[in-house]
């Protein structure tokens, strides 16, 4: 009897010993895992949104559909301009002064100087546009949400872009409790609310919801 008593204390003890480790290291390896993940499905948030910028300065408007924005990385070339000043007479006040010169016109001319496609601009000759649709973690088979839209503001209709993708997704085999705490994130150095995302359909962002602390993450 002794024995057994011996043998279930220090069952007791051993399970007690792993449940304080798993509460000191478990938030530890969580973040050492979300950290690593966040930066790079950020990085695809980043290449998203420079095609997303690129799109709307050539075509006037952001995208909605992948294929489309695939397709205009594929195609579009971005124009080549030098912008110089010249000048020339006025003759219409200098006539009015009677005098033949006096009075000039300032103007500013935009040369265009060639073309430069997007897809060597902004992703230097690679092809990783046509995957950055694609959530980057290893056993996770899912897109980025991509939607884009227009809202009124000041009497003045804008273009507006979203890309995101739930945390849920990213950390989907992590400890659902601590999963659940990180969707109620509110902090300078989170990522706060429940999605990673990049613009909003709600207002003229096209920023991400980032901590600067990512931009400077190099992908593990």
């Amino acid at each position: 009897m002794k024995l057994v008593i011996q043998i279930v204390l220090w069952i007791v003890i051993i399970f007690l010993g792993w449940k304080l480790y798993n509460s000191v290291m478990g938030p530890v390896e969580f973040n050492k895992v979300k950290e690593a993940r966040y930066a790079k499905v950020i990085k695809n948030l980043k290449d998203i949104q420079a095609a997303e910028l690129a799109h709307k300065e050539i075509t006037g408007k952001f995208t909605g559909d992948w294929d489309s924005l695939v397709k205009f990385i594929d195609t579009a070339k971005f124009a080549r301009t030098q912008r110089r000043d010249t000048s020339y007479a006025d003759v219409a006040k200098n006539k009015a002064f009677g005098i033949d010169e006096g009075y000039f016109i300032e103007k500013s001319l935009i040369d265009t100087l060639g073309f430069t496609p997007v897809r060597d601009s902004l992703f230097g000759g690679t092809d990783r546009y046509k995957t950055m649709m694609n959530v980057p973690v290893e056993g996770v088979d899912a897109k980025f949400e991509l939607k884009s839209g227009k809202i009124e503001k000041n009497d003045a209709t804008y273009s507006v872009f979203e890309a995101k993708v739930s945390k849920k997704v990213i950390l989907a085999d992590q400890d659902s409790d601590l999963v659940t705490q990180e969707l109620q994130v509110q902090s300078v150095d989170g990522v706060n609310g429940p999605d990673i995302r990049v613009g909003s359909l709600e207002e003229v962002n096209t920023s991400g919801n980032w901590p600067k602390i990512y931009d400077a993450a190099k992908e593990e």
